[in-house]
């Protein structure tokens, strides 16, 4: 019986998948098609087909990595929370899945949510922000995966599902200006920002700060996506219009093109800032942004399965996003993603 069930094998679930393969651990995977690659490796139970008619099958009680595309992944959760699993989600999805509170709790079930880089490692870079100044006047968070150099046509490749990608750009942005939560249409705010070892990029207003709204005081508080210059300026005149699968071609992962991601936070309060800097490169054939996403939701998954969401994370019965983590774990997941060659400073 494996130790851990992983539903979705997209470019950042195969990554997941292999490094708790790593730690050792055997892993039943759940997808519509599972790669060859991922499917004949040792310790890894393939099963594929609808996920939705798969889940009740599943052996109860276990560790669940929710890895589907956010269109699909909210659909998927009470499910998983009747069966008592404890859970892993990175699923990034418009539900907020606060709403299974009740369900989680009757059900002995623990699920942390939004485990990537960002929403994720930003939530707990802004918890440890505010710990250390206190109530905070300034959270900035700008995020973005793009290749290293632009290029004739969209200068961007997605590392994700390009419908998540989608959801991006149209999603309106709820964010925290003057101390009032209010939400403004999506690529709003567009200016260029200096990013460090590529120069000069755009940044413009996402919905990525979801629970840390809700969970952290700050006056202001906006998220950012970036990427070079131009690419926007062709989504609005040319992406809005054109099919999923048009993008889905256009946009395609090409491992053999140099990339990187890129992370900033900052706070501020009463003239006291902190800036953190997340950097990576990707390595060895696995992409920045599948690394800097994946080790947060493997180290999760890790503390999950050897410590148990209490032990591990200090996590109740319940739903739970990122900045809930224990301090503890908060610094074990910024450990192993420097052990595993992520650049990470604070300023």
């Amino acid at each position: 019986m494996s130790d851990v069930i992983a539903l979705g094998c997209g470019l950042v679930g195969k990554f997941v998948i292999k490094r708790l393969l790593e730690n050792g651990n055997s892993v039943t995977v759940v997808d519509l098609k599972v790669p060859k690659e991922i499917a004949t490796l040792e310790q890894v139970t393939s099963v594929e087909g609808d996920v939705f008619s798969i889940i009740e099958s599943l052996p109860q009680n276990k560790v669940v990595v929710n890895m589907l595309p956010g269109r699909i992944g909210d659909k998927v959760r009470p499910k998983l929370i009747k069966s008592g699993h404890q859970i892993i989600d990175l699923a990034f999805t418009l539900e907020d899945p606060i709403k299974y509170s009740e369900l989680a709790k009757s059900n002995n079930c623990s699920l942390l949510w939004d485990v990537g880089i960002a929403p994720g490692l930003s939530n707990m870079l802004v918890k440890r922000g505010s710990k250390i100044l206190g109530e905070l006047d300034l959270v900035h968070i700008k995020v973005g995966g793009n290749p290293s150099k632009v290029d004739s046509g969209w200068s961007y490749m997605a590392p994700f599902s390009p419908s998540d990608v989608i959801e991006e750009y149209t999603r309106p942005a709820r964010i925290i200006e003057n101390n009032q939560s209010v939400t403004v249409p999506a690529l709003s705010q567009r200016h260029l920002i200096d990013v460090e070892y590529h120069g000069k990029m755009e940044a413009f207003l996402t919905d990525g700060l979801r629970s840390i709204m809700d969970s952290i005081p700050a006056k202001e508080m906006k998220e950012f996506t970036v990427r070079w210059p131009g690419h926007i300026d062709k989504w609005i005149t040319e992406g809005i219009d054109m099919d999923e699968n048009e993008l889905l071609n256009e946009w395609k992962f090409d491992n053999s093109r140099e990339e990187f991601t890129w992370l900033e936070v900052k706070v501020e309060r009463d003239g006291s800032k902190i800036r953190w800097m997340v950097y990576d490169n990707g390595k060895n054939g696995d992409s920045s942004m599948a690394r800097t996403t994946g080790l947060v939701t493997a180290a999760c998954a890790i503390l999950f399965l050897e410590k148990g969401p209490m032990g591990g994370c200090g996590l109740e019965p319940g739903i739970h996003p990122p900045e809930n983590l224990s301090e503890d774990s908060i610094q074990y997941i910024i450990d192993y993603l420097q052990e595993n060659g992520v650049e990470i400073n604070q300023y």
